[in-house]
C-alpha cells in the first residue's frame, strides 16, 4: 500500500519538475531542450551544422534520454530521505524480520507434546526445526535476484502474505507429513525478509550510519529464536492452553508484522525508483526516458548468473569462507540449542517447561547488552571517518567486535559444557551463555559489514552464499542434535563445537591483517578506495 503512495507522490513531483522545467524554458525562450538529470544517449543521428532546425523533432523521438542520480542530494535517493523516515522503515522491517526469525524457533520447546500427539520419535520431531532451516536455505538462492528484478517491497509482502497461510497451515496440521511440509514452506517463504534484509540496510544507510543500524537489524535476526521458546515453555505450563498455541502465538504476531509493513513499508531500491520516474516521465512528456534498470537482465538470466556464483563465493572467496564458517557455527549452535538445553539445563536441575525456556533468556540478554553499543559504534566510525560526511570506511574496521568476541566464543563453549553439573550453580551455565549471546551479534554484525564493505554491488550474491550454507548446516545439525548430546553427552559436544570454536578463532585476526590482499586478488571486491558516496 505505501509503496502504491510512494509511486503516485514520485509521479506528483514529476509533473511538477515539468511544469518548472517548461516555464523556466519559456521565460529563457527555449522549447526543446530534456529535463536536466536525463542524458541523451548514442543511438541517434548526428545533427550536422547545416542542417536546419526544424529537424530536431524526428530527432528527438529517435532520442533516449537516460534517468539517473542527480547528484549526491537527489532526494529520489533512499539514502537522502529524512532520518526519521528511514528509522520508521527499519523499524518495520526489523518487525518483519523478527516475527519470521521466530518462527524458526517456535515449536522447538514443545518437541515432547507434539511427538506424543503425533506419534512419533522425539528425534523425528526435530524435522519441525530443520525443515523450516532447508527452506529458508533453499530460497535465499532466489530472492536476491527476484529483489533486484521486481523491487524489495513486492518480495517482502508477498512472500510474507504466503508464509502466513503456512503458519495457519502448521497450526492446524492434522498429522506429522502436513506438519513438515508446512514447516519447510514456512522456512522457504521466510527466505524473502530474512534472505535481502542486509540488501535493504545498504540501500538507505551509507557506511558510516550503517554501523548504527546493523546491530539493530542483526539483533532482529538472531535474538527472537531464543525468545520463542520462552514464551513456548510458558504455553506448555498453562493447563488452558496445547502446544499448537506456539503456532497460533507466532501468527498472530506475524499478521500484525505484515500488516503494518503492507500499510507503512515503501520500495528502497533505487534503480527500481529511478525506473517509476523514467516511466513517469514518459507518460508526462512524450519522450523516450529510460532508466538502466530496465535495460538490465531478466529475472531468469540473473539467476543463471546467481545460482553458480553463490557456491563458488563460499568456496573460493576466503573472506566469505571464513566469516561464512564462523556464521555456520554460530547457527548450529544456535538452533542445536533449541533440543540441546533439555540436555544441558532441564535434566541437569529437573527444570519445568517453562524454566528450560527461559534459560535462553541469557543468550537474548547478551546479545541486547551487545547491541546496546550501537551508539557507541558509530560515534566511533564517525571519529574513524574524521566526521566527514559520506566518507568511506576501510573493511577492515568493520571486524573489530568479531575480534574482541573470537576468543569469547570457545570460552562460553567450554565454560558452559564443564559447569553445568547439579552441584554447580545454574548461573554458571547461563553466564557462559550471556557470552554466547555477545558472541552470536558481534559475529553477524561484524561479518555481515565486512562482506557489504568489501564486495560493494557483488555483496548480495555473498551474503546469500553464506546465508544458504548457513541454513542448510544448521538445518542438518539440528536433526543430529539429540543423538548428539544423547551419544557423547553435553561435555563431549560442547567439546567438539567449542575445538572448532577454537580452529576458526584466528580468522578475524588475519583478515584484519591480510584482507586488502585478498581484495586485491578478488575478481569481484571492491577497490581499496571504494565510492565514497555509497
Amino acid at each position: 500500500m505505501w509503496s502504491v503512495v510512494q509511486y503516485r507522490s514520485l509521479g506528483k513531483v514529476v509533473k511538477q519538475e515539468v511544469h518548472d522545467h517548461e516555464k523556466r524554458q519559456e521565460d529563457n525562450g527555449h522549447h526543446s531542450n530534456p529535463l536536466p538529470e536525463a542524458q541523451p544517449t548514442d543511438d541517434r543521428p548526428e545533427r550536422t551544422n547545416g542542417e536546419d532546425r526544424n529537424d530536431l523533432g524526428a530527432y528527438e523521438s529517435e532520442e533516449k534520454l537516460k534517468i539517473e542520480v542527480e547528484g549526491h542530494d537527489d532526494p529520489i535517493n533512499p539514502k537522502n530521505w529524512s532520518l526519521l523516515s528511514r528509522s520508521k522503515n527499519i523499524a518495520i522491517l526489523a518487525l518483519l524480520i523478527a516475527v519470521q526469525a521466530w518462527a524458526g524457533a517456535a515449536e522447538s520447546i514443545a518437541n515432547t507434546s507434539a511427538s506424543q500427539e503425533f506419534g512419533v520419535s522425539k528425534e523425528a520431531e526435530t524435522l519441525s526445526a530443520a525443515m523450516y532451516l532447508f527452506g529458508l536455505g533453499s530460497g535465499c538462492l532466489f530472492v536476491g535476484p527476484l529483489s533486484e528484478t521486481v523491487g524489495r517491497n513486492p518480495v517482502y509482502l508477498i512472500s510474507t502474505f504466503c508464509y502466513l497461510f503456512f503458519v495457519l497451515g502448521t497450526a492446524l496440521a492434522k498429522s506429522f507429513g502436513g506438519q513438515i511440509v508446512c514447516r519447510y514452506f514456512v522456512g522457504l517463504f521466510s527466505s524473502g525478509t530474512l534472505g535481502i534484509n542486509g540488501a535493504s540496510v545498504r540501500d538507505q544507510f551509507r557506511p558510516v550510519k550503517r554501523a548504527f543500524v546493523f546491530p539493530v537489524i542483526a539483533w532482529a535476526n538472531v535474538v527472537p529464536p531464543t525468545l520463542a521458546p520462552i514464551v513456548g515453555g510458558w504455553i506448555l505450563e498453562s493447563p488452558s492452553l496445547t502446544w499448537r498455541w506456539t503456532d497460533w502465538i507466532t501468527l498472530i504476531i506475524s499478521g500484525f508484522a505484515f500488516l503494518a509493513a503492507f500499510a507503512f513499508l515503501p520500495e528502497t531500491y533505487l534503480p527500481m525508483l529511478l525506473g517509476w520516474k523514467a516511466k513517469k516521465l514518459r507518460k508526462v512528456t512524450g519522450r523516450q526516458y529510460f532508466s538502466e534498470h530496465a535495460k538490465k537482465a531478466s529475472f531468469w538470466e540473473r539467476l543463471k548468473h546467481t545460482l553458480p556464483m553463490s557456491l563458488s563465493f563460499f568456496l573460493k572467496e576466503p573472506v566469505v569462507t571464513v566469516l561464512g564458517s564462523y556464521l555456520v557455527l554460530l547457527y548450529v549452535l544456535l538452533f542445536t540449542f533449541l533440543s540441546g538445553f533439555e540436555y544441558i539445563f532441564k535434566k541437569t536441575y529437573n527444570l519445568s517447561d517453562g524454566m528450560t525456556g527461559s534459560c535462553f533468556g541469557a543468550i537474548a540478554a547478551g546479545a541486547t547488552a551487545f547491541t546496546l553499543c550501537a551508539p557507541g559504534f558509530y560515534s566511533w566510525a564517525r571519529h574513524h571517518t574524521e566526521y566527514v560526511s559520506g566518507a568511506h570506511i576501510k573493511p577492515e574496521f568493520r571486524l573489530w567486535p568479531a575480534i574482541f568476541a573470537a576468543p569469547l566464543l570457545p570460552i562460553s563453549l567450554f565454560w558452559l559444557g564443564f559447569t553445568t553439573i547439579p552441584t554447580i550453580s545454574i548461573w554458571s551455565g547461563l553466564a557462559a551463555c550471556f557470552c554466547f549471546g555477545i558472541v552470536l551479534i558481534a559475529m553477524y554484525v561484524a561479518s555481515y559489514e565486512y562482506i557489504i564493505d568489501s564486495y560493494g554491488d557483488h555483496a548480495a550474491i555473498a551474503l546469500a552464499s553464506v546465508t544458504m550454507v548457513r541454513y542448510l548446516i544448521a538445518g542438518g545439525m539440528a536433526l543430529a542434535a539429540r543423538p548428539m548430546y544423547e551419544g557423547i553427552g553435553v561435555r563431549g559436544t560442547m567439546g567438539v563445537l567449542g575445538g572448532l570454536a577454537v580452529v576458526l578463532m584466528p580468522g578475524p585476526g588475519l583478515l584484519y591483517v591480510y584482507g586488502h590482499k585478498m581484495r586485491k586478488k578478488s575478481r569481484y571486491a571492491k577497490s581499496e578506495v571504494g565510492d565514497t558516496h555509497d
